[in-house]
């Protein structure tokens, strides 16, 4: 079952926004809890600067990421109970378009290994060697956009 997009709510905001405050509890929910990453890895500056998305479905926030200037996406997370249902997708997508309107030439991110296939059904192609990361093995990804 997929979710209809006229159904999902996709925010833009910053950290000064009072719905930040769900896109932490998602993060710390998927990646501090679910994931183990230290909170120390999982909270940095780059929050103060990135402009974060906020997915809500009816009244429930499912899902979050966050653009930083330069064309960076990152700490794109679903709630498990919402996964599989192209939350995912929309999210991206919405990252994507953030930065074709900021005129950038490609897009970066770092991608777990299990969720490499779900980037390149979106472009992105692997552009480094496998690493880990807060013990969890990545590549990186990049979309061209020109």
């Amino acid at each position: 079952m997929s979710v209809k997009r006229v159904e999902l709510r996709i925010s833009t905001l910053s950290k000064q926004d009072p719905l930040w405050a769900d896109c932490s509890r998602i993060r710390q929910q998927v990646f501090i809890d679910e994931q183990q990453v230290p909170e120390a890895l999982e909270w940095d500056a780059a929050d103060d600067t990135a402009v974060h998305l906020l997915a809500h479905y009816a009244h429930d926030a499912v899902a979050c990421a966050r653009v930083l200037p330069g064309g960076y996406i990152g700490r794109m997370a679903v709630l498990p109970a919402w996964r599989r249902r192209g939350i995912g997708e929309a999210m991206l997508l919405q990252a994507i378009q953030i930065c074709r309107q900021w005129e950038l030439s490609d897009v970066r991110l770092s991608a777990q290994r299990h969720a490499i296939g779900f980037y390149e059904q979106a472009g992105f192609v692997v552009c480094s060697e496998p690493y880990l990361d807060a013990n969890i093995l990545h590549v990186d990804m990049q979309l061209e956009l020109i």
